[in-house]
């Protein structure tokens, strides 16, 4: 059995495996380390189980959702209810690249959902 070679007559070994490695989709999301890419200080902290206070807040709050509705996983709709019940709101650009996706601002004192919104929640 024969191992098939390139023109410049160097063995073929398969894809290169440092690809999986680097992240070439660009949009600030990636969370994979290659050369000369560290963790941030706020992400090291976490998984070294150094939360500071906003993580820690936000853990709680999603542990205390979890436990009011006897919901082991709550979904991404109610991960982001939780966010804005905690007072965040979307009032700065995206960092990210979403290409499929229009940016918008609120301002920093709208209420958590619009009118009518918590009275359809509680209702449920």
């Amino acid at each position: 059995m024969s191992e098939s070679t390139d023109p410049q007559g160097s063995k073929e070994r398969g894809p290169d495996r440092r690809k999986n490695v680097l992240d070439t989709r660009g949009n600030g999301l990636e969370r994979r380390r290659g050369p000369g890419r560290r963790l941030s200080d706020f992400a090291k902290a976490a998984e070294e189980g150094e939360m500071n206070v906003e993580q820690f807040l936000f853990i709680q709050a999603i542990d205390a959702f979890k436990r009011a509705n006897d919901k082991p996983f709550p979904t991404w709709t109610e991960v982001l209810e939780v966010i804005r019940k905690l007072g965040y709101r979307k009032t700065c650009k995206m960092d990210i690249n979403l290409p499929q996706c229009e940016d918008w601002v609120e301002d920093a004192d709208v209420p958590a959902f619009a009118q009518g919104d918590d009275d359809e929640r509680d209702a449920a």
